[in-house]
């Protein structure tokens, strides 16, 4: 979407929590750059709006009654239609099916006025999700529970995709993690818990609450004066694995 092109982006709610979207209606509203069409509670109507509006723009929750807003794509994308989405959801996990699934951005509940009003920038200074292909990928891939391979991040205004391949180790605090990738750093808005379930055990090890490594690019362990390992990245990180990780590790290298 290119908002230099045209006066407003034709806008679409799905969401089944009527405060949740009360607020969304009032805040398209107040944006003159988008153009409120339909408000739909559940994901048949959703879908059946969608097909006759053809939004450009749907704001749409993950979990709704009769069709989830997974759903939803999944049959958007079948019929070639390819709206920019935005995600709702109150579940972490979700949310990173909607990086998965090429979503431009999502809103994590609850969510405030400044929070929408940045995804809408995103969504608008961005393209379009990928193609049809791309997106069933992705939703084949989750439900055949297959490791995660590639997740989306921001970098200077853009989105791209990231193979987890390239991914040497990962940081997070209680709502972020940063992803490090051949010098540079991601911040993704998601715990690092979202990620350890989805990422290749037999690559990626957890050294403790907060932070994994890919093993593909550790340079060597040392234990410190307490007997734990610190981990050297070759990029010269170092990580200092638990107590009971270091521990593990030390037994598996006899």
């Amino acid at each position: 979407m290119n908002p230099s092109t045209k006066t407003s982006i034709t806008t679409l709610i799905a969401e089944d929590e009527a405060l949740a979207a009360e607020s969304l209606a009032e805040w398209v509203r107040s944006m003159p750059q988008l153009e409120l069409l339909a408000v739909c509670a559940d994901g048949a109507s959703a879908l059946a709006q969608i097909r006759a509006l053809r939004p450009e723009l749907v704001l749409m929750d993950i979990q709704m009654p009769g069709m989830t807003g997974l759903q939803v794509l999944r049959a958007l994308a079948d019929e070639g239609l390819r709206p920019a989405v935005i995600f709702t959801t109150a579940y972490d996990e979700h949310a990173l099916t909607a990086f998965e699934l090429h979503a431009l951005d999502y809103l994590l509940k609850p969510f405030s006025r400044e929070r929408f009003v940045d995804a809408v920038e995103h969504a608008l200074a961005n393209s379009a999700p990928a193609a049809v292909g791309t997106a069933l990928e992705a939703l084949q891939q989750q439900d055949s529970g297959e490791p995660l391979t590639r997740v989306l991040v921001r970098d200077q205004g853009k989105i791209f995709p990231l193979r987890v391949d390239d991914i040497e180790h990962l940081r997070s605090d209680s709502k972020y993690t940063a992803l490090t990738s051949r010098g540079r750093s991601f911040l993704v808005r998601l715990p690092i818990a979202s990620f350890e379930q989805r990422l290749d055990p037999a690559r990626f090890l957890k050294l403790q609450r907060g932070s994994m490594v890919n093993l593909d690019f550790v340079e060597s362990m040392t234990p410190d004066e307490n007997s734990q390992l610190v981990v050297r990245m070759r990029d010269g990180t170092r990580l200092t694995a638990s107590r009971e990780v270091s521990k593990k590790l030390r037994e598996q290298s006899l």
